[in-house]
């Protein structure tokens, strides 16, 4: 079959699974309208997204290592466009970057602006150059650019090595995203729903490969597109009169601000605000009295448990007692982190909303300084790990050629642009409805969703309003939001029917589960192409390299789950140490490998460890999940921004490195002059 004969296929096939899937919507807003109860509407949702894509992993199911690895090298450049969204538009861009914006404002358009600039540094410096090498990894391109003297494999072993802690850490918060979203299907516990998802991970991961997962994400981008763009349409027609809310959102900012400008100086508002001082003073005391405060509230705690239990409280009274103080510090020590990380979010509460549509609005202008530098510096690390991310860079290895490499460049920027331009619109329109419709009502009549968010995850309240001046009014400063439910409760806060709740779930669903399933095959074939096979067993066979790929992928695919269970960190956190660590390890190399003829086996060796070691060191000395300070940030740049000091540290090492040893061999100007030769 030619190339064109197999596009038009394939267009054929997805138009016709775009025109059932709305006919099976349509067929699910009839069933509610008649009753049918929202649980079963989740369900079938649920159920029948799982099977389209468990079908599409079983039809494409392989054990050739081209298709296994490579989907074959024949998927048209618009169609890996489309799968390269569909891995990029994770459970990160999908659930938590409205959330972002929503909570940071203008801050957070540094994740739409720097992973846009990402993908051009992809188009104009990586793509076409390992689309012309040819082979399965990332890690197989840098071990044949700077392969050692006696085929000493340590670069190999350092880029696999950096690929699986990469990937490790963003499959993670895909997992995360996959627990949140299925829990909100099923009602099921947190961690359950996290082992549900990743059944439907590995039915096409496992069973297909590359082949699977590209034509899976295909369909699955239509899914996430469906449903970002029906709830935020039907918002932008409700507020703005408008069906395109990329237009019409940006005359609700100026209303936004006078809103803003009124909460901070109503005095309701500024009453919370007072308490919330009150609270983080009388959390200041009980640390400066450490342990005897320690002592005495467990005390106290235990003497209220005893009492209740001599018969003079309820069961339902002894069980919230004994919870109580099964959540207490079991240590002094525990006791000061816990109450001063309290106390710091109480003092950020107290303090007067600012206008989060101004750049870099902070309430001094040494505080907006140091957002600027933050802003600059998360754009250039994230730019700089897009263009350096294993699992993007493999989708390249899929085009029939170099040319169409480019190509699918561009169509993954144009199939991101699609939501990346709706995203801001969704997080300004929530919030004014939010502002507009919540925020003064009547506690005694909140809306049925906050009660239903509140309580999925019952440890860590997604949404918490609680009536701090006992005014029967909800002020701003009494509501808390996860940013990570703002795209998920999208529908029932514009409320719109549920079934196009369920559609958002799955479109978050398809969003992290695309994404899961290209960074699992990534560092599965890692290390059985680049560790077992190259290095190991050299003479394995095909279906032999295939088998120890799948046994990796469970492997890590079972661990991921386990550590997304223990709920490490927000959505966005993570993934923002994934993109600095990429960068500071692998962008020195990839670049340096390809334009630099000089670069040898020594210099990437001590670049790629000098960039790591900075980049997770200044993560560790900055971040106090990890027990460092925010006393010893430098020039004030947060932990997710250490690849500011990893990238240029693994550019000058390696530098550095290549010019004090011996130049290379011949072999690695012959593969410069080889993979930059046009097509």
């Amino acid at each position: 079959m030619t190339q064109k004969r197999f596009r038009q296929k394939l267009t054929l096939y997805y138009l016709w699974y775009t025109l059932l899937f709305m006919v099976f919507l349509i067929s699910l807003s009839i069933l509610e309208k008649e009753g049918v109860p929202r649980v079963w509407i989740g369900y079938l949702f649920m159920f029948v997204t799982v099977v389209i894509y468990a079908g599409i992993g079983l039809v494409s199911r392989t054990s050739d290592l081209a298709e296994y690895y490579v989907a074959g090298r024949r998927v048209p450049a618009v169609f890996n466009g489309m799968a390269t969204a569909a891995d990029w538009i994770s459970a990160a861009s999908f659930l938590s970057l409205a959330g972002g914006l929503y909570l940071q404002g203008f801050d957070g358009l540094a994740y739409l602006v720097g992973w846009t600039g990402g993908f051009c540094l992809v188009a104009m410096l990586i793509a076409p150059y390992i689309r012309k090498f040819g082979q399965y990894t990332i890690a197989d391109f840098l071990g044949t650019r700077f392969r050692g003297p006696e085929e000493t494999h340590l670069v190999r072993i350092l880029a696999v090595a950096a690929t699986v802690f990469i990937s490790f850490i963003y499959v993670v918060a895909q997992i995360y995203g996959v627990g949140l979203i299925t829990s909100r299907f099923t009602g099921v516990d947190f961690s359950v729903g996290i082992f549900l998802g990743l059944a439907s991970i590995l039915v096409c991961s496992f069973l297909g490969g590359m082949r699977a997962i590209t034509w899976t994400q295909v369909a699955q981008y239509i899914i996430i597109l469906i449903a970002l763009m029906i709830p935020v349409s039907w918002l932008s027609l409700k507020h703005a009169d408008s069906l395109l809310p990329q237009i019409s959102y940006g005359q609700f900012l100026n209303k936004l601000s006078d809103k803003e400008q009124q909460f901070r100086t109503d005095p309701h508002e500024q009453q919370v605000r007072d308490l919330y001082m009150q609270q983080a003073a009388a959390l200041k005391t009980k640390i400066e009295q450490l342990p005897e405060s320690w002592l005495n509230d467990r005390a106290a705690l235990q003497r209220r448990l005893d009492e209740l239990k001599s018969g003079k409280g309820s069961l339902m009274d002894i069980r919230k007692a004994s919870s109580q103080l099964a959540r207490y510090p079991q240590s002094a020590a525990e006791a000061a982190q816990r109450w001063s990380d309290a106390r710091q979010q109480l003092l950020v509460k107290a303090q007067p909303p600012l206008s989060q549509f101004a750049p870099y609005a902070a309430a001094t202008p040494a505080d907006s300084v140091i957002k600027r530098n933050n802003f600059i510096a998360l754009v250039i690390c994230l730019m700089l790990g897009t263009a350096a991310l294993p699992h993007v860079l493999t989708r390249y290895y899929t085009t029939p050629s170099v040319t169409e490499a480019r190509d699918s460049v561009f169509w993954s920027l144009f199939f991101i642009m699609l939501l990346y331009v709706t995203i801001p619109a969704l997080a300004v329109l929530v919030k004014y409805d939010l502002y507009t419709n919540l925020v003064g009502s009547s506690f005694s009549h909140l809306p049925s969703w906050v009660s239903y968010w509140a309580h999925i995850d019952k440890t860590n309240p997604l949404v918490s309003i609680t009536d701090i001046n006992h005014d029967g009014l909800v002020q701003l400063a009494e509501i808390t939001l996860d940013g990570d439910i703002i795209v998920l409760a999208t529908p029932e806060i514009a409320g719109l029917p549920y079934v196009v709740s369920a559609l958002v779930a799955a479109g978050g669903l398809a969003a992290a589960l695309s994404t899961a399933d290209g960074l699992l095959l990534t560092i599965s074939n890692s290390l059985s192409h680049d560790i077992y096979f190259r290095i190991i067993d050299p003479h394995a066979s095909t279906q032999k390299r295939v088998t120890i790929s799948k046994l990796f992928l469970l492997l890590i695919a079972l661990l991921a789950a386990y550590v997304a269970s223990l709920k490490p960190a927000d959505i966005l956190s993570l993934v923002g140490a994934a993109f600095s660590v990429a960068a500071s390890t692998l962008f020195p190399a990839l670049v340096l490998g390809i334009f630099w003829k000089r670069a040898n086996h020594q210099g990437a060796i001590a670049g790629m460890i000098a960039g790591f070691s900075m980049c997770v060191f200044y993560m560790l000395y900055t971040h106090p999940l990890f027990g460092g300070s925010v006393s010893h940030q430098w020039w004030n740049i947060a932990p997710i921004s250490a690849g500011i000091f990893g990238v240029p540290a693994g550019f000058i090492v390696m530098l550095a490195a290549s010019l004090m040893t011996p130049a290379p061999d011949k072999h690695a100007a012959e593969f410069v002059d080889y993979i930059r030769i046009p097509d």
